[in-house]
């Protein structure tokens, strides 16, 4: 029986506690998400008009999304240490807007601005990495949940930091900025030593299933409690105490996971659980005619390649002696020069892939045009939320970025949680996910542009969980076909999708159609009767409160092209799926034989 000593030095070295603690960083890391709450303050204290605005949130997606300086440190030094760098960046970025807003330093032009709010936002790539690099390696066999549970939190980040804005009772909306400046860079710092890779391959217990369920259930019950403190605090009018006490009880329920890596190590004799769960590692032996193991493996490659197809029909213990015979008379008549064995130019689809060889790839770019489309449009109502509500008649828009920051993460977890049964139980390819979730997002879209009576509700519903889902579904869906030893540089090339959809769709798209349609009416209502009057408006125009669109003609045309782009979005997963069908059957298949 280990020693107090050792006891706490396992259970520092939990892989449990590591994702636990990636959890509690993730959950205040998505911070661009605040976006729609974020940009009104902005907009009427420095006198933007929509482009402007638009064009702050391309900044921020491609701070969000632009992560090969973080790939690249997270690879180069320690992962504490890239995690430090990311969080001064939040801190000096947004800390510096805030100064800015509450007119404590100069303002800035409109390209300023944009490199503070890149440099700030930038910083959650440091966390995203760090967290995703960490856990898919401490848990290579439930790549789908863990992707969906770190991605989800950091989509449930709005709605959290927003509750706890409650708590600070303020008017001043600036608070908001120096929340988002100063919160998550101090709860980063203070977890940069527990996440981290802990050779969490090596720790498999029987009880992993049962602790996945529990912090599954613990996502549900955080996801209901915040949709029902929501609710109540937009219906009843909530004194401050009673606010406090919703809030306390939230962070409890973001602590209550700590209890499965305290469990597991001071309830269980971890050094004896972790042994005897241990599968034995496969040993490779080098023939007797002197090729090496990696000769081994290209010969093995490559007959499963070539073997008859007639092969696969037989049961699985006859076909694997069937190929095992093929593969000794390979070895044979290679070692005699009767044959000469083929090397391929560059890994198979499944092996681990650099990011100059999965770039050559037609699945890989499948990947990221389908992201763009899908993932792109989605972003484009998260950073325009405010202003979709308000040009319908809502007034609270706290509201809607809280809903769709609750949808986002149900739809991460859902996501990772379907999306391995998919591929566990029946070895179809994880993109068939993506592509359902590109159809909510497009019907969803279509609601917005309809604007019917309280579909705004079920347009965040829809767009949310397809959003979401694709942040659980592609990650895990590229570390399965391209590999986990460059994991990171593919995984921060394919978040790139998210700003360049962002910036075809909000700023060029969204955002000229909003202030072509304010623009029209304000000259509608304001429009002077007499000649005078109309003579004059001209040199006045420019000169008032930025302009407002109001009514369901302000998004109609933009939401029904991302609607259609959704659908593309849709065929071009099918594609994958169809492409990748016989990659999944044997990464999956042969383990359900």
């Amino acid at each position: 029986m280990p020693g107090l000593h050792g006891r706490l030095s396992s259970f520092f070295n939990n892989r449990w506690l590591v994702l636990v603690g990636a959890m509690w960083m993730q959950s205040c890391a998505g911070i661009g998400y605040l976006f729609g709450s974020l940009s009104p303050v902005i907009k009427a204290s420095l006198g933007y008009n929509q482009r402007q605005i638009a064009t702050l949130g391309v900044a921020k997606d491609l701070g969000d999304s632009v992560g090969f300086l973080a790939g690249t440190l997270c690879e180069a030094l320690p992962l504490w240490a890239a995690l430090l760098v990311g969080a001064l960046q939040n801190l000096v970025g947004y800390g510096w807007v805030w100064l800015i807003i509450t007119g404590r330093s100069t303002a800035l032009p409109l390209w300023g601005m944009c490199i503070l709010i890149f440099v700030g936002t930038n910083g959650e790539t440091y966390f995203n990495t760090a967290a995703l690099v960490s856990c898919v390696q401490n848990f290579p066999k439930s790549r789908g949940p863990i992707v969906g549970i770190l991605k989800g939190f950091a989509g449930l980040s709005g709605a959290i930091l927003t509750q706890i804005y409650a708590v600070m009772h303020t008017p001043d909306h600036a608070a908001l900025i120096f929340m988002v400046a100063v919160g998550p860079s101090m709860v980063v710092i203070a977890l940069m030593f527990i996440v981290r890779p802990v050779g969490g391959h090596k720790q498999v217990r029987p009880s992993d299933n049962t602790s996945f369920m529990f912090i599954y259930s613990v996502c549900l019950i955080l996801a209901a409690y915040l949709i029902g403190v929501m609710l109540l605090e937009d219906v009843v009018d909530l004194s401050h105490t009673v606010i406090v006490l919703l809030t306390i009880v939230l962070l409890f329920l973001l602590l209550v996971p700590v209890v499965i890596p305290v469990f597991l190590t001071f309830c269980f004799d971890a050094t004896s659980s972790d042994q005897e769960c241990l599968l034995p590692a496969p040993q490779k032996e080098a023939s007797k005619s002197g090729h090496s193991d990696e000769q081994n493996e290209v010969i093995f490659s490559e007959l499963e390649d070539e073997k008859p197809k007639e092969v696969d029909l037989l049961p699985a213990l006859e076909r694997q002696k069937r190929i095992a015979q093929l593969q000794a008379k390979l070895f044979q008549a290679a070692a005699v020069g009767a044959v000469r064995v083929k090397r391929r130019k560059g890994p198979r689809r499944g092996e681990d892939f650099t990011l100059m060889q999965a770039l050559i790839k037609a699945d890989f770019w499948l990947i990221f045009v389908s992201l763009l489309l899908g993932a792109g449009s989605g972003l484009t109502v998260i950073d325009n939320l405010g202003q979709m509500s308000q040009s319908l008649g809502y007034d609270d828009t706290h509201v809607f970025v809280s809903m769709i920051s609750i949808w986002n993460f149900l739809g991460r977890v859902a996501g990772g949680y379907f999306s391995e049964i998919i591929v566990g139980e029946h070895a179809y390819p994880r993109p068939i996910a993506m592509a359902v979730a590109q159809v909510l997002m497009a019907i969803g879209h279509f609601f917005v542009a309809m604007a019917w009576p309280g579909t705004m509700y079920i347009a965040t519903l829809l767009i949310g969980l397809g959003y979401g889902a694709h942040w659980a579904i592609v990650p895990a869906a590229a570390s399965e076909l391209f590999g986990l030893k460059n994991f990171g540089a593919l995984y921060n090339f394919l978040t790139v999708a998210n700003p360049a959809g962002s910036l075809i769709f909000s700023g060029l798209i969204t955002s000229s159609i909003y202030d072509y349609e304010a623009e029209k009416q304000s000259h509608e209502h304001h429009m002077p009767s007499t000649f005078l009057g109309r003579f004059g408006y001209g040199a006045r125009a420019h000169m008032n409160e930025p302009l407002k669109c109001e009514g369901a003609i302000c998004f109609f045309f933009s939401s029904l092209l991302m609607s259609g782009l959704c659908i593309v979005a849709f065929v071009l997963s099918l594609i994958l799926v169809h492409r990748t069908k016989i990659v999944y059957a044997n990464l999956y298949g042969k383990s359900r034989r």
